[in-house]
């Protein structure tokens, strides 16, 4: 099967860090309208998944009518679409909007089969300024949902649960705390013990980054508009990424500026 990955795209007000432009938000719709119509004309992917952090949050209204333009976007694809709610995206939408934006009935932590493979959504969730938590419930609920499938299983969560080295990254060097998963240890653990897990993948760090921990791919995806450049007025990172999965390997494509591809052996 054949699916593609965005992460990380921002609509919303500018934004800065550092005092200097980090995100290129005044390109996120034009970027996705890109990605839509390649995944349309070109790549034709039999599952579409959002990594999170669709949102650069600034109130209730404004962020209601961004989410639901980025989802009605997404829907031109014609594919199944799977969410992952970041950390932006709570800040001012509830978990039932959310929901009804995504048009499910479902909760932020949910599983779906696509073509033979079964994915599993985690909603880790920040303590603003404190740390990243991916709740107790959640461990239980992921190690009973991966045990009721004979499926091959992908993880998709926003934070990581890898345990990748941040120097030299511009957002979270200084703030691993706001970056990985503080149980991750424990969401490695189940994932291994599982036997099924193909791969994990997350957005929110904003560069792509490969993790094999214990044999098990972790996949961190860069945001759609992060500039590459120190400042403004910028280029946008692009990023998205396609993946391929057969019965031996899985090959991810990382297109945009920064291109990459891994090809992990089953």
């Amino acid at each position: 099967m054949r699916f593609a990955l965005i992460s990380d795209v921002h609509f919303g007000p500018e934004a800065s860090h550092q005092g200097k432009l980090r995100k290129l938000t005044h390109q996120s719709e034009g970027l996705v309208a890109e990605f839509v119509r390649r995944m349309r004309e070109e790549v034709n992917p039999d599952l579409v998944v959002n990594l999170g952090d669709v949102l650069e949050d600034e109130s209730t209204s404004q962020d209601r009518v961004r989410y639901a333009r980025f989802v009605a976007l997404l829907r031109e694809i014609g594919k199944p679409i799977l969410h992952v709610a970041g950390n932006h995206d709570t800040i001012n939408l509830t978990a039932a909007e959310l929901c009804g934006l995504w048009g499910t009935s479902s909760e932020l932590t949910y599983s779906q089969d696509v073509d033979g493979v079964h994915f599993a959504v985690l909603h880790t969730i920040e303590h603003r300024g404190e740390r990243i938590e991916l709740p107790e419930e959640q461990l239980k609920w992921l190690e009973r949902d991966l045990a009721a499938t004979a499926l091959p299983s992908i993880v998709l969560m926003h934070h990581p649960a890898s345990e990748m080295r941040l120097e030299g990254n511009r957002w979270f060097e200084k703030r691993p705390h706001l970056c990985r998963v503080v149980e991750r240890r424990a969401v490695r653990e189940v994932i291994e013990k599982s036997g099924k897990v193909l791969a994990v993948f997350n957005g929110h760090v904003h560069w792509n980054h490969l993790d094999i921990i214990r044999g098990i791919p972790y996949v961190t995806l860069q945001s759609l508009i992060e500039n590459l450049d120190d400042d403004a007025p910028g280029r946008a990172a692009a990023a998205h990424a396609v993946c391929d999965l057969d019965d031996r390997r899985l090959v991810v494509n990382v297109y945009g500026a920064e291109q990459l591809r891994y090809q992990l052996e089953r």
